[in-house]
């Protein structure tokens, strides 16, 4: 035991700004994908990201049966997105045209700030986590977009 109150610890977390994104992959039984701030790049030489699963997470599993997953940063304009990803769902979402386009036989969101495609590199075990460390196939990215933030619980946007 760590002394370390896991509330006390997520809520301290939450002082850090991040960005949001939507994690997501395809399997023969369809396209997945979970709203995720736990995401960072690993490596430019060679290009890795890694993005990190509670064992709980049913996207966990997917991931690991296809062998790739697809990081989409949410535009600030995508709070709602955000939502029905994150277990919130809204109707404007559910159509089998909404939310995600093909992209390299992977689903990205549609209008995303950046996307990442990749192929699973690494899993590392990391408590109750699993970390998939995933080499960068491709990349592109709205240099006009904004990205959607999330901090203490609340979304946002940079300011200016």
């Amino acid at each position: 035991m760590s002394g370390i109150d896991p509330r006390d610890l997520r809520d301290a977390c939450g002082s850090f700004a991040t960005g949001v994104t939507v994690i997501s992959t395809r399997t023969a039984d369809g396209d997945h994908g979970m709203t995720a701030n736990a995401f960072m790049s690993v490596s430019l030489d060679p290009p890795l990201i890694t993005v990190s699963l509670d064992h709980k997470c049913r996207l966990r599993g997917k991931i690991r049966d296809s062998g790739r997953y697809a990081v989409s940063v949410l535009s600030e304009t995508m709070t709602g997105l955000a939502l029905h990803f994150a277990g919130r769902p809204d109707p404007a979402h559910a159509a089998p045209s909404e939310p995600f386009e093909p992209c390299d036989g992977l689903p990205v969101v549609r209008g995303a700030a950046c996307i990442f495609l990749a192929e699973v590199a690494q899993e590392v075990e990391a408590g109750d986590h699993t970390l998939f460390i995933g080499r960068v196939t491709r990349i592109a990215r709205d240099p006009q977009a904004r990205p959607l933030l999330f901090a203490a619980g609340r979304f946002g946007a940079l300011a200016g």
